[in-house]
């Protein structure tokens, strides 16, 4: 099987340690993530063969975050250094009915100065099989839209699966273009859509209703208006509070709807990346089973990283197969 292409910003979370709040702690603990790296980390953790494209700053910070993803196992041959600061964001863990908190500093950052000039796409795409890409990157900066553009091209021309996970943020698209009409260009040359009718109403400036019925017609006017898109999943999550989650997944593919059943997770110990998992866990399953097994691998590889602390699911598959399989009492295993 061939390899699986990543494209994103690497970026270090701080928080301070549990659960408390920055103005009562004078301790910072630091994670290196980012939404496509968490895909990448995961995948490799499963096994997978992996190459992560981005750009880190040319210190020993971005010495310390490559050297960071090559103990993951993930390639790391086309990161470039510039002379920007890697991006960083600041997690507040809540707990309970207490919310948490983001703040991001990242839109001068590296990855937002990167040179789409230096990434040779044909050599970077070599041996791939699947190359992913979120809404995140395009919103980050001109130049992070024009080198992925250039990448979902060569992936088109060279029939390489392309999934993503459009996910818009508003707040991010500061540059002058509008999020929705990049996200819908960029969709157009990716077959595998991984969100629901929020990222679908975004994208077509649609009112799709979010139950089963209005996720079906969502689906289907997306394929209608994007055709390249053949097959999409999406995750649904249920906030009960901070520390109770419960998670499902539901497709629509061949104009057949499936769902998974529902997990619960209580209690939550980290949401962050939980999103990121779900990807990993699909286009793993995608790999290796078949539709419907692939969205149950990846809700309870969602499911089960809300266990872990830090940006990145280290389960393995036998972790996740366990949970995916009804063995979900954390028993120790002896």
């Amino acid at each position: 099987m061939g390899k699986i292409i990543t494209f994103g910003e690497v970026i270090m979370r701080l928080s301070p340690p549990g659960n408390r709040m920055m103005k009562q702690s004078h301790e910072m603990e630091f994670f290196f993530g980012g939404t496509e790296l968490n895909v990448a980390s995961s995948l490799s953790t499963m096994g997978c063969e992996v190459r992560h494209i981005g750009c880190v700053s040319d210190d020993f910070v971005g010495e310390s975050a490559v050297s960071f993803i090559q103990s993951l196992g993930v390639e790391t041959n086309f990161i470039h250094k510039n002379e920007y600061p890697l991006g960083l964001y600041f997690l507040e863990v809540g707990s309970s009915v207490r919310a948490s908190r983001i703040a991001y500093n990242r839109l001068n950052g590296s990855f937002a100065n990167i040179n789409p000039e230096y990434i040779n796409w044909e050599n970077a795409l070599e041996d791939c099989e699947y190359f992913h890409w979120t809404g995140i990157s395009p919103g980050i900066s001109e130049s992070a839209y024009e080198a992925l553009k250039e990448g979902l091209k060569t992936a088109r021309n060279k029939g390489i699966e392309i999934s993503t996970d459009p996910a818009y943020r508003s707040n991010l698209w500061k540059y002058g273009k509008k999020g929705p009409e990049v996200l819908k260009e960029l969709v157009s040359y990716s077959t595998i859509f991984i969100g629901g009718v929020n990222e679908i109403n975004e994208i077509l400036g649609a009112q799709f209703s979010s139950d089963k019925e209005g996720f079906i017609e969502a689906c289907k006017e997306l394929k209608q208006q994007i055709p390249s898109v053949q097959r999409v999943f999406d995750k649904i999550r249920i906030g009960i509070t901070a520390s109770t989650q419960q998670t499902q997944g539901r497709a629509w593919v061949d104009e057949t709807y499936f769902e998974t059943e529902l997990l619960e997770i209580n209690p939550v110990v980290d949401r962050i990346g939980t999103g990121d998992a779900f990807a990993a866990g699909l286009i793993y399953g995608l790999k290796h089973f078949d539709h419907k097994k692939a969205l149950s691998f990846a809700n309870a590889a969602c499911a089960v990283k809300h266990t872990i602390p830090g940006d990145i699911n280290y389960a393995s598959v036998e972790d996740i197969l366990e949970v995916m399989n009804g063995n979900s009492g954390g028993r120790i295993k002896r």
